[in-house]
């Protein structure tokens, strides 16, 4: 077992624990393989009446993947995000069709890799510190971990608010997005697991669980009617023509993330609405394939980690320089016959 990530039983209770408390447990693919090894350990164990994930620490379950890993590989021209994200996607379909309650305690950051292996579960519980995104298109990149399926399937247009900005929202605003189900206070966390391992009966997380403070309140109906478009462009327009506080923030968002990371996004989220999980994952695969070979994921990874000057030079440089062929590329198949044998 990698220390990397921890499992136990405890009492009727199986607990994933990630374990990379100052990466803010982000994800290697050695934790993928591991964790997938656990829960596939735990399907008939009678012992194991329900499922806890959870991360170390109080800064978040899962930061997300390892993109230094990732980035160093696309240098390299290299098969090993291919390999990673074949194994991560079939992770998050394991998640989404386990026989037991998944419970996971999305507190603290919750983002991309870390929404995959929590918000395809059965019981997903946000508290006060959750601070839930997917933040891809800032690195020019693209919502992977079944992340395109989930933001399609949320309400009111909310996915594409969530996808196009990278915004990190809270725990009311993951509920009203159909990305978690309940709100229990940071406080109360550690009664509630231990009484899912005393008990191994999910309904407990009910006696815990309170309303939480208003989401996104009113703005939601506008933010329904913004985000119903048929391109990035156009949502920008709507941005702008907007008096809200929030769409301006909006727009500032987009507007300086990845031209080519956002019209792919917004692809990849619509196209995802009329696809099973499995279809959307296989979606991703290669959309993720064909961005980390591209030159945006390179120079976003190298401005917000490498370097840290958080200026990234995308090219192209605006949404209208981005080119129908390019888009096709991306959205493809992977033109690399090392990767045509690896499947999720």
């Amino acid at each position: 077992m990698t220390d990397q990530l921890l499992s136990e039983v405890r009492g009727n209770a199986g607990i994933i624990t990630l374990n990379r408390e100052k990466a803010i447990n982000a994800l290697t693919h050695e934790m993928v393989l591991e964790m997938t090894k656990v829960l596939d350990g735990w399907h008939d164990d009678p012992a194991v009446k329900l499922v806890i994930v959870r991360g170390a620490g109080e800064r978040g379950l899962c930061a997300g993947g390892d993109v230094a890993a990732l980035y160093d590989d696309a240098l390299a021209d290299g098969t090993a995000g291919a390999e990673f994200w074949a194994d991560e996607y079939g992770l998050n379909l394991m998640i989404s069709d386990y026989p037991k309650p998944y419970v996971a305690i999305m507190n603290g950051l919750v983002l991309g890799g870390g929404v995959g292996i929590s918000a395809h579960g059965s019981h997903r519980i946000v508290t006060d510190s959750t601070k839930l995104g997917m933040p891809e298109v800032g690195i020019g990149f693209a919502p992977d971990v079944g992340g395109s399926w989930l933001l399609a399937h949320a309400p009111d247009n909310l996915g594409f608010h969530y996808g196009l900005t990278g915004a990190h929202e809270g725990g009311a605003q993951a509920i009203e997005a159909g990305l978690a189900d309940y709100f229990v206070p940071d406080e109360l966390i550690e009664t509630l697991v231990a009484d899912l391992c005393a008990s191994g009966v999910v309904g407990d997380i009910e006696k815990h669980a309170v309303q939480p403070a208003r989401g996104f309140g009113p703005d939601r109906v506008e933010m329904a009617r913004v985000y119903d478009a048929e391109s990035v462009e156009e949502i920008l327009a709507n941005l702008d023509a907007s008096q809200a506080e929030w769409a301006s923030d909006a727009a500032k968002r987009i507007r300086r993330n990845c031209p080519l990371a956002l019209k792919v996004t917004f692809a990849s989220i619509s196209g995802a609405r009329e696809k099973t999980l499995a279809e959307a994952l296989q979606q991703e695969f290669r959309i993720s394939c064909n961005m980390q070979r591209g030159t945006e994921f390179v120079e976003g990874v190298r401005a917000q980690l490498i370097d840290k000057d958080r200026n990234p030079q995308w090219n192209p440089s605006s949404l209208g320089e981005v080119e129908p062929e390019e888009m096709a590329r991306m959205l493809g198949p992977v033109d690399d016959p090392r990767v045509e044998d690896i499947e999720l």
